[in-house]
């Protein structure tokens, strides 16, 4: 048994976060787990280390998802920052809106929203690709699901992209995102089922909490967790794919040549790049993987993007290729913490690649544009120049 090897990588610097692929590709070949002392995390950094922990919640708690004990406290309560069983009672109810079939009757909405806005942007010629479509689309998704409107329906990016930078270590970017974040929690903390629209998801929760189906003063909690997690995320992966369609024509034509390869081309997506760069957990006790032993009460950082390119795993791990299919990528996570919504996320992704596909022969795009962000790695602007047509 001996103790995990030392970096002085800061998982957090400006540097890492813009482009992490380095820093990962250093950290796995010094072993599966690296203790960061910059950052006082130990890093699980190979695929199969990542997957075996996410499985294992009794060795590694959800109690410290974030790497600063204000928002840890924040997030106490919550499906995200809670283990079983109380995890799995409140993500009942998050998930029942969010099943295979409750989103069956959305797929149509979801895909002709889809397709009238990409039919929209490439008639256009060119257009700015996360404004136009990486936001508006699964803004007004979400925004529609849960029953938001006026004041919340224009806060649903700021708050979203705060509540996700807070997670972060108490660096500059976490300070100045804190208040943002705050206007969320105190929202949540108030929200009442009149305040969404009728016959929304949002009313749903509160009728399982009117119900008993969940802890009281709960429903709040969960729709929080809808804005807090799912909507940066969301904007993260759909940016994603049209910078990196844009980029790889080639895999473009593949999908559009054969759109059952739709599915796999988003997998692909996710996995190429990571939206999530780093998530915690808390050791319970001395945990041991590969010989070496992370002790009770560290704070661990699981590097979601330093996984997916695992050599070990995935076979010529830094091409994008759409026919790999990588089902068992692990952008969405793993075990009782999957995301919940992922479901919605592999919709309104596939609308959008099966409409870019139909209607797109070429996209020539401009540099993107990032900045860097605590949490979720996410393109700030990326102009799509021409549009070429099928």
């Amino acid at each position: 048994m001996t103790t995990p090897p030392i970096s002085d990588i800061d998982l957090f610097a400006d540097e890492v976060v813009l482009d992490p692929c380095p820093a990962y590709a250093e950290l796995r070949e010094q072993g599966s787990v690296v203790h960061l002392w910059k950052n006082d995390v130990y890093a699980l950094t190979r695929y199969d280390a990542i997957r075996g922990a996410l499985a294992d919640w009794e060795s590694f708690s959800s109690t410290s998802i974030g790497f600063n004990p204000m928002a840890n406290e924040a997030l106490t309560g919550t499906s995200l920052a809670s283990d079983p069983p109380v995890h799995t009672q409140l993500r009942a109810t998050l998930t029942e809106n969010l099943s295979p079939r409750a989103l069956r009757g959305l797929k149509g909405r979801i895909e002709a929203k889809a397709d009238a806005l990409v039919a929209e942007l490439a008639e256009k010629g060119s257009f700015e690709a996360i404004d136009a479509l990486a936001r508006a689309f699964p803004l007004e998704v979400v925004a529609d699901l849960i029953g938001f409107t006026g004041h919340v329906r224009d806060n649903m990016l700021r708050w979203g992209q705060a509540a996700m930078q807070v997670i972060g270590p108490m660096n500059q970017r976490t300070a100045d995102s804190f208040p943002i974040a705050g206007e969320l929690y105190s929202w949540c903390s108030q929200v009442k089922a009149a305040d969404l629209a009728e016959g929304s998801v949002g009313r749903g929760i509160f009728d399982a909490e009117a119900r008993g189906a969940i802890p009281p003063n709960t429903a709040g909690h969960i729709i929080h967790q809808y804005l807090g997690a799912g909507v940066d995320t969301t904007v993260a992966a759909i940016g994603n794919v049209v910078a990196l369609f844009g980029s790889h024509p080639d895999q473009l034509g593949l999908v559009r040549k054969d759109p059952s390869l739709v599915p796999g081309a988003f997998n692909e997506v996710l996995r190429f790049w990571a939206p999530v760069h780093a998530w915690g957990r808390r050791a319970t006790k001395d945990v041991d993987i590969d010989g070496v032993v992370i002790p009770a009460g560290a704070q661990i950082a699981i590097l979601f993007g330093a996984g997916n390119r695992d050599p070990r795993h995935y076979e010529n791990p830094d091409a994008f290729l759409v026919g790999r299919n990588p089902v068992d990528h692990l952008s969405f996570g793993y075990g009782p913490h999957g995301c919940a919504g992922q479901g919605l996320a592999r919709l309104e992704a596939h609308a959008v690649i099966e409409a870019l596909s139909r209607r797109v022969k070429r996209l020539v795009v401009g540099p993107e544009v990032r900045l860097p962000s605590n949490i979720t790695r996410s393109i700030e602007e990326l102009p799509v120049l021409e549009v070429i047509p099928v």
